[in-house]
This record gives structure tokens, sequence and C-alpha cells, in this order.
């Protein structure tokens, strides 16, 4: 079967996020399928940007088309998706005749691309799906407070309503979406759910060693106490501030914290620690995804916050509590949505979004537990994660639902 996977932030391990994409083509691949990844040279969430053109990545064809390079999410955004939705569009017969796609995803990082991807599923005769990484409009109106007669919403929800009348299959990463997807048209039946995962070949060869600043980073928390990580982007949904919070009223316990990462709210947190002498955390430059096994191994428990808001009642699918659950660490979990992936497979605790309190007596909970416990926590995880989100087991269920 041929694929044409339209992703415009779609990346690889050498270049960055997002993960995805990669993963799931390179399984397919793998199992004697051609898939064409079609990209835009510029993203915000990749660290290395790739030169424009044709490029093959353990097998996958790369397409990358070239887009201005923006920051933040200003005009200069709206220009980088603008030409790279503009260029497909144009280009849709030739690659049609180049790539003969059986099916064309539309992996929406934003709804738009549904109508590039339609076009190219319509000229190949191909199926169409859409897959879903979050709600739009529903993202921007309840994170954001956009008001429903915003034109960009308006944009959106047009897109949307198009997506869920036209594709032939829906696939979320959302597991709780059921309800609203039918209200907005889409049939139940063409609905299938495939959530995140993680590739079991970088969880069974030997980790990466850290560089010296983070392994003495984690030697000088090791000699104060018990050691809670974090690895990951620091942006306002991640909730910095609630462990933040919890780490001042933890100050004199002995827990020390240490933050691996990168994002729009990483100076302002550093000032924070700055400013209110925390010196019961650390906060570290974001470290190759190869070395992120390594660093949970030298941790004790691991942090996810999120936000309290509605949004999430349709469920969360993220990424870096995959890599928690996989090296065998008890998670501290600060949610409110509609699934819990830790409570679950009862490998940590659940508290409260935004509560400093309870994420502090949730980390003095689970740093008095015997060590034997908190293994046995980690070991539930990673049994969890290898039945249900590896990699080879996600492909085989996005290619079942094509079925």
């Amino acid at each position: 079967m041929n694929i044409l996977y339209l992703n415009h932030y779609a990346g690889s391990p050498a270049l960055g996020m997002e993960y995805r994409p990669y993963y799931l083509a390179r399984e397919w691949v793998r199992a004697g399928h051609r898939v064409q990844m079609v990209a835009a040279s510029w993203s915000h969430v990749r660290t290395r940007q790739p030169a424009a053109g044709e490029e093959v990545i353990d097998g996958i064809d790369y397409r990358w088309v070239a887009t201005p390079p923006y920051r933040g999410n200003g005009p200069r955004r709206a220009r980088n998706v603008a030409s790279f939705l503009g260029q497909v569009w144009r280009d849709a017969p030739r690659l049609v005749r180049a790539v003969r796609p059986d099916v064309v995803i539309a992996s929406s990082t934003y709804p738009f691309d549904i109508w590039v991807a339609q076009r190219l599923a319509r000229l190949a005769g191909a199926k169409l799906v859409y897959e879903v990484h979050d709600l739009w409009p529903l993202s921007p109106m309840e994170l954001f407070g956009m008001p429903r007669w915003h034109p960009f919403i308006l944009l959106c929800q047009a897109a949307e309503d198009r997506a869920y009348r036209d594709a032939d299959r829906v696939v979320s990463m959302l597991p709780c979406v059921h309800a609203y997807m039918a209200s907005r048209g889409l049939d139940l039946a063409r609905l299938s759910i495939v959530p995140n995962g993680i590739a079991l070949d970088e969880w069974e060869r030997e980790p990466a060693a850290l560089a010296s600043p983070v392994q003495q980073a984690l030697q000088a928390a090791r000699a104060k106490g018990v050691v809670v990580g974090y690895a990951g982007s620091m942006g306002v949904p991640n909730a910095l501030d609630t462990l933040l919070d919890s780490a001042a009223r933890l100050r004199d316990a002995p827990i020390r914290f240490v933050l691996v990462g990168d994002g729009h709210e990483r100076e302002r947190l550093a000032r924070r620690l700055q400013d209110e002498g925390l010196v019961n955390v650390r906060m570290l430059p974001a470290i190759p995804k190869a070395q992120v096994p390594a660093f949970l191994a030298a941790i004790d428990i691991a942090y996810i916050g999120w936000q309290r808001v509605p949004l999430y009642r349709f469920g969360i699918a993220p990424n870096k509590l995959m890599d928690y659950m996989m090296a065998r660490r008890p998670v501290l979990h600060s949610v409110e949505a509609g699934n819990d992936p830790v409570a679950e497979a009862g490998c940590g605790l659940t508290v409260p979004p935004e509560d400093a309190a309870a994420v502090a007596a949730g980390l003095q909970r689970l740093a008095a537990l015997p060590e034997a416990e908190r293994r046995a926590m980690g070991e539930r995880g990673r049994a969890f994660v290898l039945a249900r989100h590896t990699y080879p087991v996600l492909a085989r269920r996005f290619l079942e639902a094509l079925a």
C-alpha cells in the first residue's frame, strides 16, 4: 500500500519533534508499505531544520516543502502555514503521479490541511483519513478564550466539519471524543482511537550517557534525598508553576527537584527560582531524546502536570508519560481529565491540577513509600505501556482502522 502522510511538523529522532508520524511510518515501511511524508522545512518544535527537498530517513520518503522561518504565534507563523498548504495544493497533481497513494492522511496539528488532503485523495482516488491531534476550534476557544464568532474560529470550524463529513476514517489520539465528534456530524462507525506510544528499540538499547552538568545536578540532588524529575516542554499547559509552588512548600523536606527541557516559559520559571530562592530545584536545558532514558533512570519520582481546563474532558495522550512509565518510574500525576493512564496502570498517584498543596502532599506520600513499593508501581507502568502503547501495536491498529 502507498501512504501519503501530510503533517506540517513531522520530524525524526535526529531532527526533533514531532515524532509520532515518523514512528508510525517506520512501522508501516517495515511491514512492506511505502510512505511519503510531506512536511514543512521549518517548524518551531524541531531542534534542527532540514533542507528543502527530498530525503529518505529509515526507509521513509520525506518531502520537505520550503517554508519561511518564524517564532511564536504571530503573522509569521500564519505565513508559514499558508506557504506550506499553498505549495502542496499547487503541487498536488505532480505529487499524486509520483506517489500514487492508496491512502492520504491529514495528520492535523491544525485543521486546515483537510482541504489539501481531500484534493490529493480525490486526484488519486484514495481513501482520506483525518488524524486528530487536538480538537479545533475548541482548543483556542477553551484555552485562550477566543470567541466563537472570531474569523479564525469560524475557519477552523468549517475545516473540522468538512473533515468529519468527508473523511473515510477519523483516527483520534484523544480517547473520549465520541460524543463531541458525533455532535459535529461524524458517523462514529468511521472513528478509531489510536493514542501515542513509544518505540521499543529506543528502550532496548543502552541509553546514551548524560552530559556532565546533568549528571552533577542529579548527584547533588541525590545527596539531599529523594529526586523528583521532569523531562519535557516548559510551556503554560505543562503547569510547572504548580510544581515550583509545591517545591516552595517542601523547602525543608528531603526532596529535590531536577527539571530538564525548553519552551516559552523556561526563562520566566528560571527567574522564579532566583527570585524565590528555590535552592531545592535545578533547571537545566533540554537533553537529546536518546539521553531521556538515562535521566529517568536516575530519578525516583517523575512529575507530569496539567492546567485545570474543561478541554481535557476529551482525554489526554502525553508522550512523556509513556517515557516515564517505560522507565519504571512511579508518577505523580496532577490532572483532571477524561482518562488517566496513571490510575489505569496503578503506577503512581493522581492529584487535582493546579493544586500545589496536593502535589506536595502526593510527592511526600510517594517519597515515604518503601523503595520496593515504588519499584512495583514502576513495573506496572511499564507493563501497561508494553501491552497498549508500543508503535508496532499502534501502527497495526491504525492500518486495521482503514480496512
